[in-house]
C-alpha cells in the first residue's frame, strides 16, 4: 500500500537525536547510496538538509530489496524509526549527523535518469549546462540557500517598511514608452493596432505621482525590465526595492534606507551595522578611488602627482599634462616584496586590454639612509623629484608605485581597475567586512562630446541643490544634484534623489536636455499636468534587490540568486525563450516580422 506522503511528519534536516525512538514519515530525493554488501545506506535530501536512511535485510527484506534498486535523484517516501548513529560513526559535518532512520517502509514516488551533472555543493559544470537543466541545479544546497535568503530578505524588508508607516502599492507593468538611456521592451497592443506598451524600466514616474496623490510613504518590491547589454550583475528583468517619501530631504531617505539595510544585515548575518553610514562626495570618490562606487575595505588610494610628474621630463607624463590631462599614482605597500616581475608584467598586459598604453612603475628602495627609485621608470627621476614623489605618495622603502597619465576620465578608469585587481590578486580584501557608504553631490548632467549635448547623470527628474537652481540656465556643468548612491563593498546597491516638484524647474531641465515642448508633452505630459496641482517636495531611492541578495549570499553573479535567470545573451536556455511565434499571433497583432540580414551576407 502506498505511503501517505502528504502526511510527512517532518523535514529531513529536522531529524535529530531529540527524535530518537520516534516514527517518522519523510519525503525527498536520493542524494547518495552506499551498498556495504548487505546493509544499504541512502542519504535522503530535501531543501532543509540530509538524513541517513538505514536498510537492514534482516529486519525488513522488502524495503531492502527496493533500496537495492533506487539510484540518485529518485524521489522517495519512507517510514522508519529514528535511532542514534553507532559510536564512532557520527558525521560532525551534518546537522543530522548524530542520527539515522531505520527504514521499515519505502515507496518510490518517481524514478530518475542519471543527472547530467553531480548535484554537489561545489561543481565545475559550465553555466550553460546548469541553466539548461536549472530544475536540477536548483536542487543543490547553495542555490536553495540563495533563494531562501532572498525570501528572508524580502520578508525583512516588508516588515521593516510596514513598521515605518510605508504603504506597498503595485504600479503597472504595461505602460508608456519613454526611452531615456536603456532600451524599452515593447509589447504590441491587439486592440490598438500599431500602438505599443512598454515594460517599465522602473516605476519612477508612478511613484512620484503617488506622492502627488498624497500617499506620503510608498514602497514596492517590483520587477523592472531593460533591453540592454548584460553583465554578471545585470539581467533584462530584475527586481528592485523601490521607495518614495514626501516632505523630505536627502538625510531622511538615507536614514530610512540605512535602517532597512541594518535590519537585513541583522537578519541574515547577525551583524550590527554602524549608523549613520559614512558619506563621500562624488568628487572625493573619483579623486581618491577613480570610481563613484569605491570599495573602502582596503586602502590603496589614488594620489594626485601631476605637479611632480611635470618636472620629470618623461614624455609619457609631460605630453598628457600639456594637453590638460593628469598624472596619478597608487602606492602598494611592500609591493616590491609581495609582487613579482611576472605579476607586474601581467598587470601591464591586462591594463593594455582595457585601453591603457602601459603601466609605468618604480620600486622604492633605500641605500645609505637615502630613499631612491629603482627599476621601471626610475631613470626619469632625479634626487629632487624622487623626494617630492615620495612625499606626494607617502611611500616608504619596499613599496611599489604605479602610475597612469592621460585624460582624467581615462586615468580614473585605469587606476580604479588596477586598485581593485591588485587587491583581489594579492588577497588584500578583508573577509567578512561590510563597508556601507553614501556617495553624494553628483553632477546633475554629463556633456557628450559626440552629440554636443547634456544628458542627465541619474534621470531628468532629479532636483538640483537649492543653491544651484539658477545655474541651470547659466552654468549647467556646475550644477550638483540632490542625489545619493548607497554602496556596499564596492558594489552600488542603488541610487536615489530628491525629485523636482516645481513645474518651472522641470521644464528648465527638459529644455537643457533639448526636449522640445512637443516631446515633453508626448513623453511626460501626465507628469507636467500633475506638477500643476500642488505637488509636495519628495524623494526616494531604488535598490537592486538582486545585488543585495548576491552580496548577502556571497555569490559572484546575480544569476545564482535568481530561480530562472537569463544568460548574457538574454536567453532562457531551459525554456528556449525568446522563440519564434506562430504567424496567426502576428496577424492578430497586425505585425510583420522581418529578419535582419547578417553582415557579409
Amino acid at each position: 500500500m502506498p505511503l501517505p506522503y502528504n502526511e510527512r511528519t517532518c523535514y529531513c534536516g529536522e531529524v535529530g537525536t531529540d527524535r530518537v525512538g520516534q516514527s517518522v514519515l519523510l519525503t525527498g530525493w536520493v542524494h547518495g547510496r552506499r551498498d556495504l554488501g548487505g546493509m544499504i545506506f541512502i542519504d535522503l535530501r530535501d531543501r532543509t538538509g540530509l538524513i541517513q536512511l538505514k536498510f537492514d535485510p534482516q529486519n525488513n527484506p522488502d524495503a531492502h530489496a527496493i533500496a537495492h534498486k533506487v539510484r540518485p535523484e529518485y524521489c522517495l517516501a519512507v517510514r522508519g524509526e529514528v535511532a542514534p548513529r553507532p559510536e564512532g560513526l557520527v558525521n560532525k559535518d551534518l546537522v543530522t549527523g548524530a542520527a539515522e532512520v531505520i527504514v521499515q517502509e519505502i515507496d518510490v514516488l518517481s524514478a530518475s535518469e542519471t543527472p547530467v551533472f553531480e548535484l554537489e555543493d561545489e561543481i565545475d559544470t559550465n553555466e550553460e549546462t546548469r541553466l539548461k537543466y536549472r530544475f536540477l541545479d536548483l536542487r543543490r544546497k547553495p542555490m536553495q540557500q540563495a533563494l531562501i535568503t532572498r525570501h528572508r530578505i524580502c520578508k525583512t524588508i516588508r516588515d521593516y517598511f510596514d513598521g515605518e508607516g510605508f504603504v506597498e502599492v503595485e504600479t503597472p507593468f504595461l505602460t508608456k514608452s519613454t526611452p531615456e538611456g536603456a532600451r524599452d521592451f515593447l509589447v504590441p497592443s491587439r486592440v490598438h493596432p500599431g500602438a505599443f506598451f512598454a515594460l517599465p524600466q522602473s516605476p519612477q514616474l508612478f511613484k512620484q505621482l503617488l506622492m502627488m496623490s498624497g500617499f506620503d510613504r510608498y514602497v514596492q518590491i517590483v520587477r523592472c525590465f531593460r533591453d540592454e547589454d548584460l553583465r554578471a550583475d545585470r539581467q533584462p528583468e530584475f527586481t528592485q526595492l523601490d521607495l518614495e517619501m514626501s516632505f523630505v530631504q536627502p538625510e531622511d531617505v538615507m536614514r530610512v534606507t540605512e535602517g532597512c539595510m541594518a535590519a537585513v544585515m541583522k537578519e541574515i548575518h547577525g551583524v550590527e551595522v554602524p549608523r549613520p553610514f559614512p558619506k563621500m562626495t562624488y568628487d572625493e570618490a573619483m579623486r581618491d578611488y577613480g570610481i563613484d562606487r569605491p570599495d573602502t575595505r582596503y586602502d590603496l588610494r589614488i594620489k594626485e602627482v601631476s605637479d611632480v610628474a611635470r618636472k620629470t621630463g618623461f614624455k609619457v607624463f609631460t605630453e598628457p599634462l600639456a594637453a590638460g590631462g593628469v598624472v596619478r599614482a597608487i602606492r602598494l605597500p611592500d609591493g616590491a616584496n609581495i609582487m613579482t616581475r611576472k605579476e607586474t608584467d601581467t598587470l601591464t598586459e591586462d591594463l593594455k586590454g582595457i585601453g591603457a598604453g602601459g603601466l609605468p612603475l618604480v620600486k622604492v628602495a633605500e641605500e645609505g639612509g637615502k630613499v631612491l627609485f629603482q627599476t621601471g621608470i626610475a631613470k626619469f627621476f632625479d634626487e629632487t623629484t624622487t623626494a617630492e614623489m615620495v612625499a606626494a605618495t607617502e611611500a616608504t622603502p619596499g613599496d611599489l608605485l604605479f602610475f597612469a597619465a592621460g585624460r582624467e576620465s581615462d586615468v580614473c578608469k585605469y587606476l580604479s581597475w588596477l586598485r581593485e585587481t591588485v587587491a583581489k590578486r594579492k588577497d588584500l580584501v578583508p573577509k567578512d567586512k561590510w563597508n556601507f557608504l553614501w556617495v553624494v553631490d553628483f553632477p546633475m548632467f554629463e556633456f557628450d562630446d559626440e552629440t554636443q549635448r547634456y544628458y542627465a547623470m541619474h534621470h531628468p527628474f532629479t532636483a538640483p541643490r537649492d543653491e544651484d537652481v539658477d545655474k541651470l540656465e547659466s552654468d549647467a556643468s556646475a550644477c550638483r544634484a540632490k542625489a545619493y548612491d548607497v554602496v556596499l563593498n564596492g558594489i552600488e546597491l542603488g541610487g536615489g534623489s530628491i525629485r523636482i516638484h516645481r513645474a518651472d524647474v522641470q521644464e528648465a531641465v527638459f529644455r537643457l536636455l533639448q526636449l522640445t515642448k512637443e516631446e515633453q508633452e508626448l513623453k511626460f505630459g501626465f507628469l507636467l499636468s500633475a506638477l500643476k496641482y500642488g505637488p509636495p517636495p519628495h524623494g526616494g531611492i531604488a535598490l537592486g534587490l538582486d545585488r543585495v541578495v548576491m552580496l548577502m549570499s556571497r555569490m559572484d553573479s546575480i544569476r545564482d540568486t535568481l530561480a530562472f535567470p537569463k544568460t548574457a545573451k538574454a536567453q532562457c536556455l531551459m525554456t528556449e525563450a525568446p522563440s519564434v511565434v506562430a504567424q496567426e499571433q502576428l496577424d492578430e497583432l497586425g505585425l510583420q516580422c522581418v529578419t535582419p540580414k547578417m553582415p557579409g551576407k
